[in-house]
């Protein structure tokens, strides 16, 4: 996506995983639970999904500044692996953000009936992430 917004402001405001109230939709709650932000720090992402409050663990793996985020979010069913890419332009900066999921345990069993609600999160996380963006 592209907004006109930036690099450093969007950086700064991504790089803060508690934002994710503010543009995922799913999100209920994230909190800063160790750290001081940077890498190695622990967020806890309170969500709903399908229905379901859910519970997961990130760690900050990666913060390259004005370039790139990349956290590690694991819970019993899934591990997440986020990562954020940015590129500034002569308008603003672009954002490229990616989500991998490796399904755990039981969970392995359904995930092709996943597909379809992690497919309207995901768009959804990304009208969200545009909208807070564009109000920065």
């Amino acid at each position: 996506m592209s907004v006109t917004q930036p690099v450093d402001r969007v950086y700064a405001y991504l790089a803060d995983f508690t934002t994710t109230t503010e543009w995922d939709p799913g999100s209920i709650v994230t909190v800063l639970a160790k750290g001081d932000g940077g890498v190695g720090s622990e967020y806890h992402n309170t969500s709903k999904f399908a229905g379901r409050k859910t519970e997961i663990t990130y760690v900050m793996k990666e913060l390259v500044p004005n370039e790139r985020i990349a956290l590690r979010g694991e819970n019993k069913s899934v591990v997440a692996h986020d990562t954020m890419e940015l590129r500034p332009t002569a308008t603003g900066a672009d954002v490229l953000y990616r989500v991998e999921f490796e399904f755990q345990g039981a969970a392995k069993y359904v995930e092709p009936l996943m597909r379809l609600p992690l497919k309207k999160l995901l768009d959804d996380g990304q009208r969200g992430m545009e909208r807070a963006l564009a109000a920065l």
